[in-house]
């Protein structure tokens, strides 16, 4: 289970990184004053994911539950800030970047992988046996 939640990461890694170059190449930080989106939940978001699945993939290697509990803690740090991030983008008016919106087609992959693997870490860190 511990490899299938690695998978559902790296789906929501994928679209995240798309999600991050679309709202960078839209000029979301020469814009930070007039977008929903602030640089600093923009790019902790991410660097919490990303130092979260450095201890999922340690505790993967190790065999480590305490690294797979760091893990989820890190990731449920994520998950607030994307879920701030997402409410944000919900609202209407300035969450348009350039004129255009953001691809709800990623916004929805990012989010659906995003809470599978919430819910896999979860379940994976909680079981007696880790991996």
């Amino acid at each position: 289970m511990g490899l299938v939640t690695a998978a559902a990461w790296t789906v929501a890694a994928l679209a995240g990184v798309y999600l991050l170059y679309f709202w960078l190449a839209g000029g979301g930080l020469r814009r930070a004053k007039v977008t929903r989106f602030p640089a600093a939940l923009v790019f902790a978001h991410p660097a919490l994911a990303v130092s979260a699945l450095v201890c999922w993939i340690a505790g993967l290697v190790t065999g480590s539950q305490a690294l797979a509990w760091v893990a989820f803690g890190g990731l449920a740090a994520a998950a607030l800030l994307g879920f701030a991030m997402f409410t944000r983008w919900l609202g209407a008016g300035r969450h348009k970047v350039s004129g255009r919106g953001f691809p709800a087609l990623a916004v929805t992959l990012h989010g659906l992988a995003g809470v599978a693997t919430f819910a896999l870490v979860l379940l994976t860190a909680s079981a007696p046996r880790f991996f």
